[in-house]
Order: C-alpha cells, then sequence, then structure tokens
C-alpha cells in the first residue's frame, strides 16, 4: 500500500534499529517489532502460471478494510475482511526498474472456485475483483483471504504471484499520526458520510480518522469512481514518504512509527519479520525515480460492452495483456509504456464492438457453443458457430481492416494463433478453437 514509502520507512527503520542497538534497548525493540508482523499461510496449488522470469518478484499488495473492531464504524452487518486497495508491485530481476499496477476494485473479473473461512469452497463466477478478499476471509482468516485474491489476480493476468502483503486501516492511520499528518490540498470541501469525512477546500495537514477517510473517500469527491481513489491515495502515498524521509530522525519518532506499521502488516510466512521485509526494501532502494513506474491496469467502464451495468469497469484490451506479458517476461513498461497506455484509453476498442464467429475445430460436440457463451460473458458479440477441419491449435484470423479487432480477441486466448486471412467474413473475426482452447479470465 505504501509503495516507494514502505521502502524508505524500512530502510531508516533498520537505521534506527541500529541507532537503539548502540543506547542499550535495541535488543528487545527489534525483537518486540519483529513480533508484530504477522505471517499468513498461504494455500496455493494446482494450475498456476509458469514462472517466465526467474529472478524477478511479483508482490500482491491489499489494504485490507477489514471491519472488525476499531474499524466496524466503516459498515456495517459486514461479517467479512474487505479489500481496498490492491496492487501487484513487479521488482525486476536485474533490481534496476521495478512497476507498481493498481487494480480497481470494481473490476469485473472471473474470480475462481475459492475456500472459505468455514471449509467450503465458492463457485467459480465473474464479479468484482476485491469479492476475493471477503469470499477468502470469511471468519477472518487472513491467509485464507490472501489465497483467493492470489488465485484471481493469476488467472486474470497471467502473472505468477511471489509474495503477499497486507496493511490494515487502523495501522495506517498509527504510521499518519507518527509522522505528525500528512499535508493535503483538495480543490474542493469533501463531505462523504461513507468515509466519516467533512474537509474544505485548501491545504491543511490530516490525521487520525481524518487521514482515514481522506484516502478512502470515494463518492463526494470527482467522478466518484474508483479510479480516482487510486490516484488520490497514490498522491497521499508519495506524500507520506517523503515527510517520513524528513521527519523521522529520533529514535522515539521512529519508534512510534515503526510500531504501527509492524503492527498492520500480514504477509506470507516467507516474509513475515524484519530482516526478509528489509531485505526486499533493499533490494529496490537504489532504483531512481524515473525507473519506478506507477499505473493503473488499462481499463473502461463496462457499461460499454453491458448496458446494464454502470458501476463496473472492465480492462482494456489488448493493452492489458500486453502489460501483463511484458511483467511476466521481466520487460520494462517505463515512462514511453505508460504514455502510451494513457494514449490507448482514449479510444479503446471495446469486447463488443469485436463482432466473432466461432467454429469448432475439436471434433468434439458443443465446443463452439461452449465457448460462444465463455465470449459474451466477456462481452464480444457472436454472430454465428459452425464446425472447421480437425485442429489442435486455436486460431484467430480476420481480413485485412480487422487487425485490431483481431488482438483485442486475441489476447483473451493465451494460446491463440493470429493472422490475417483472405477467406475471413467481412466484418467478423472468426475463431476457430482446437484442443488448446482457453480463455483468460473467461
Amino acid at each position: 500500500m505504501t509503495r516507494r514509502g514502505r521502502v524508505v520507512a524500512w530502510s531508516a527503520g533498520v537505521l534506527g534499529v541500529l541507532l537503539l542497538t548502540v543506547t542499550g534497548g535495541g535488543a528487545w525493540i527489534y525483537q518486540h517489532l519483529d513480533a508484530n508482523i504477522r505471517g499468513a499461510d498461504i494455500g496455493l496449488g494446482g494450475d498456476r502460471p509458469v514462472n517466465l522470469s526467474p529472478g524477478s518478484k511479483n508482490i500482491l499488495v491489499v489494504g485490507s478494510d477489514s471491519r472488525a473492531g476499531a474499524n466496524a464504524k466503516y459498515g456495517k452487518g459486514l461479517t467479512t475482511m474487505q479489500s481496498d486497495t490492491l496492487m501487484v508491485l513487479h521488482i525486476a530481476a536485474n533490481r534496476e526498474w521495478a512497476t507498481a499496477v493498481s487494480f480497481p476494485r470494481d473490476s469485473w473479473v472471473q474470480i475462481p472456485a475459492c475456500r472459505r473461512g468455514n471449509g467450503s469452497s465458492s463457485a467459480p463466477h465473474h464479479f468484482k475483483i476485491n469479492e476475493a478478499f471477503s469470499i477468502g476471509g470469511e471468519g477472518g482468516d487472513i491467509g485464507k483471504a490472501a489465497t483467493c485474491t492470489i488465485k484471481t489476480v493469476e488467472k486474470n493476468t497471467g502473472l505468477r504471484i511471489d509474495h503477499f502483503t497486507s496493511v490494515d486501516f487502523q495501522g495506517f492511520k498509527g504510521m499518519v499520526n507518527a509522522l505528525g499528518g500528512i499535508k493535503v490540498c483538495p480543490e474542493h470541501a469533501i463531505h462523504d458520510e461513507k468515509a466519516h469525512l467533512d474537509m474544505e477546500a485548501g491545504c491543511q495537514t490530516v490525521k487520525d480518522e481524518k487521514a482515514l477517510g481522506y484516502v478512502r473517500t470515494r463518492y463526494s469527491v470527482g467522478d466518484g469512481s474508483d479510479l480516482g481513489r487510486i490516484g488520490r491515495q497514490q498522491e497521499f502515498m508519495k506524500a507520506l514518504a517523503a515527510r517520513a524521509q524528513s521527519k523521522l530522525t529520533s529514535p522515539g519518532e521512529l519508534y512510534d512509527f515503526l510500531d504501527s506499521a509492524t503492527k498492520s502488516i500480514t504477509t506470507d510466512k516467507a516474509l513475515a519479520g524484519l530482516k526478509p521485509l528489509y531485505d526486499l526494501a533493499a533490494t529496490v532502494k537504489d532504483i531512481p525515480s524515473d525507473r519506478l513506474t506507477f499505473l493503473t491496469v488499462p481499463n473502461y467502464p463496462r457499461e460499454a460492452d453491458v448496458p446494464t451495468d454502470r458501476a463496473n469497469v472492465v480492462w482494456q484490451y489488448p493493452q492489458a495483456g500486453d502489460l501483463f506479458s511484458d511483467l511476466a517476461h521481466d520487460r520494462e513498461i517505463g515512462a514511453a509504456g505508460k504514455k502510451k497506455l494513457a494514449q490507448a484509453a482514449k479510444s479503446p476498442v471495446t469486447a463488443h464492438s469485436v463482432r466473432v464467429r466461432v467454429l469448432n475445430g475439436t471434433g468434439a460436440p458443443g465446443r463452439a457453443a461452449a465457448a460462444a457463451e465463455q465470449l459474451r460473458k466477456l462481452g464480444f458479440t457472436v454472430t454465428t458457430t459452425g464446425n472447421a477441419p480437425a485442429t489442435d491449435k486455436t486460431a484467430v484470423s480476420y481480413p485485412a481492416d480487422l487487425k485490431t479487432a483481431a488482438r483485442v480477441l486475441a489476447s483473451r486466448l493465451p494460446h491463440a494463433k493470429l493472422g490475417p486471412s483472405s477467406e475471413a467474413a467481412p466484418g467478423e473475426v472468426t475463431l476457430t478453437i482446437g484442443q488448446d482452447f482457453s480463455v483468460t479470465g473467461g
């Protein structure tokens, strides 16, 4: 959740621990802070993405919106855990660059079957991406919540997740308070009952519940979207990191900050401790700012594909697929790549605009109809179904003027071969299903 701020905080933390050791109290303090960090059992198995870039790291970061205990005021009638912020931090194998990709919590994705807190299993279905944390978190088990979230992210991105870390609401508030608050400058007054926030316009220092409300507020600011909140959270974390650098100069201030930070953190077992977290931070602390890229997965309103849905977003293809492929192969996105994504977002080619003819090349009855149903759930317009000569390989063919539309479809089919064809039907992209047919997020 803290991005660059976490690197700064943990680097400062180790220096502070060394300073405290000199004064004679360091051993106890180190043990106390180390014991604050909780390690969760992550139960992953079965069909997972292949690690295509050994040495790189993909870390799933969740801002946990649990409504238990002191957090109960932020939601009534909730019996499970919530995720407020979700991102993947990719650290390059050469440790010379990193990219953090945020996922809007309203992203409409496939949620795979997950183990619930009561021991039962959920059925695969499509819904908002943050529901995965809630399904696994029934009963308050953050390990199961993390497991379902990792499975969901891996299913929809093809990225193999190496580590997990979560930061909860109250720990975040403690970190801000330890810094004496963070300066923010809203252009307009904010009155949000859900976030328990009343703020006047203009620059001011926020802490306690007001800081928490500021990063949570959504419906009362701008267009009310989760995308706007992601932007505010990113700016707030940059300000937090800058203040941490300038403020954490005394053992007392440093201890208060680290005590709140470590109490708020839950990780997978491999990261559960001051040393492994610092070792991770040390690998990226020297990355120059111009090679540390923050972006949001390309997306557009799902209403463009499903007119009745005005509440969710879908990821924009082929751009999202290209982004995930670049990270999986450890290819840097950088400022140029981020600019290219922003330009493409101005005129997305929606799934609904892609007309698809589906042909069954497997020889097994009913496969074309089943594939057509999967594509319709993703928003594609299926025109007809039929049969084709037997083939092992799935293929997408297209007339010369529909290359972009064909790429939108092919980016959802991991094994599909893409190519033009003079025999393709005018105005349509042809999908020929082979034995290797599968759909990402379908």
